[in-house]
């Protein structure tokens, strides 16, 4: 494999790192400066989590359009060493406020992985694009195997080893990419800055003229908000419900990892080549209902053990949705593309975690209508059917010509 596209795959590996490292001790941490029982230490975690995601909305066309014109090498180190500095303050953090503010500026330098994928499409030939973004997914998926495992274990040396952890990843990955990452846009595809693609509301009038694509951009949407679950819930739902160590989440997290690595690694591909892209979405719909009301009833924590493998399975969704699109757009438009489903899943995880967190305190406190810590997982697999529903309603879209985004000369 070519250093550029290894440093591509590590940055979103080290992205998924950094928020896997600190999802274990989030709990304990919250609890640590406001005093709060689990519920609402989950009402405040969703609150900074929904601040990162608002910031990613916000600054993920920018990134991607700035990526378009000035090319995706600049953003993408520069966010890298931006983002080690923002670790380290979170480190030394000694109030909600300021791991806000740093939930703030993280999620402005983590809005890149428009730029990552943009990179990906620049150098894959279109029938290959889906494959590679599943590559992109599995690097994911990696990241989650050791972020997890490696927070739980720097969570025996106190809640903020973590963070200095992630600062050194983000660091040494820019140094890295210094070195090794050549620039793949050039005047043939660069772009023109303009503001009205560089902000959320324009980049979506703008993808809105091409057709069909609106509808799956809303089928992205809800499977966003669906699988927001984990990362908003999961931590706070095993601690509850099975008394979970930050060590025990953390290797939980890391085997869904392994499963999500394996599934858009290896086994997206024989699906892709069985079921093509339309019939891997929607088999990925299918199992993901299934597996959110088997995680909602599960009893036993050996038994949600057995499960997390499983809850990997509807990992295809994603690369599938963004082949498809992808080849609904010209080459020239893949970073605005890309910038407009990162802050689609950014705008995913403001109100999710929000979402979550408030059921899961409204079905565990003492006012509850029934104990049911699981209830978060329902109302998932409740989006994922609705997705499944609009998808079905869509039609087919990456079939015909691709439409230019620029002007006739």
């Amino acid at each position: 494999m070519k250093l550029p596209v290894l440093f591509i795959l590590f940055t979103v590996m080290i992205d998924a790192m950094g928020i896997g490292l600190i999802v274990p001790v989030m709990p304990d941490l919250i609890q640590e400066v406001r005093g709060l029982g689990i519920g609402s230490a989950a009402v405040w975690g969703a609150i900074l989590s929904s601040t990162f995601a608002a910031m990613q909305f916000l600054f993920g066309p920018l990134v991607g359009a700035l990526s378009d014109r000035f090319g995706r090498r600049p953003i993408l180190i520069t966010s890298l060493v931006v983002l080690a500095l923002d670790y380290l303050v979170m480190a030394v953090a000694g109030s909600i406020w300021l791991l806000l503010v740093g939930r703030i500026v993280g999620g402005i330098t983590a809005a890149t992985q428009s730029t990552a994928n943009a990179y990906m499409a620049d150098i894959s030939k279109p029938e290959d694009k889906a494959a590679n973004f599943g590559l992109i997914g599995a690097a994911f998926g990696l990241g989650f195997v050791f972020g997890p495992v490696l927070g739980g274990v720097l969570a025996e040396f106190g809640t903020r080893a973590p963070f200095y952890a992630a600062a050194a990843l983000a660091a040494g990955n820019a140094v890295f990419g210094y070195f090794v990452l050549k620039e793949t846009v050039d005047d043939r595809i660069r772009r023109t800055f303009e503001w009205r693609r560089a902000n959320p509301l324009g980049v979506f009038q703008q993808l809105s003229k091409l057709p069909g694509l609106g509808p799956l951009l809303l089928v992205f949407f809800l499977y966003q908000v669906a699988f927001n679950v984990y990362p908003a819930i999961w931590s706070y739902y095993t601690a509850e419900r099975f008394d979970w160590s930050p060590g025990m989440v953390g290797w939980s997290l890391g085997l869904f990892g392994v499963s999500m690595a394996i599934v858009q690694g290896g086994l997206i591909r024989p699906i892709m080549t069985r079921l093509g892209e339309r019939g891997t979405v929607i088999y990925g719909h299918g199992a993901d209902i299934i597996v959110f009301l088997l995680i909602g009833v599960v009893s036993s924590g050996t038994w949600l053990l057995i499960l997390t493998p499983l809850a990997a399975l509807p990992a295809v969704i994603t690369p599938a949705l963004q082949g498809i699109m992808s080849k609904a757009v010209s080459d020239d438009a893949q970073g605005e593309l890309q910038g407009a489903l990162t802050s689609v899943a950014a705008l995913a995880m403001i109100p999710a975690p929000l979402m979550m967190s408030y059921v899961f305190k409204s079905f565990i406190g003492d006012n509850a209508p029934v104990y049911l810590p699981g209830a978060p997982f329902f109302l998932a697999g409740g989006l994922i059917a609705l997705a499944l529903f609009v998808f079905l309603r869509s039609g087919k879209i990456g079939t015909s010509p691709k439409v230019s985004s620029q002007p006739a000369p």
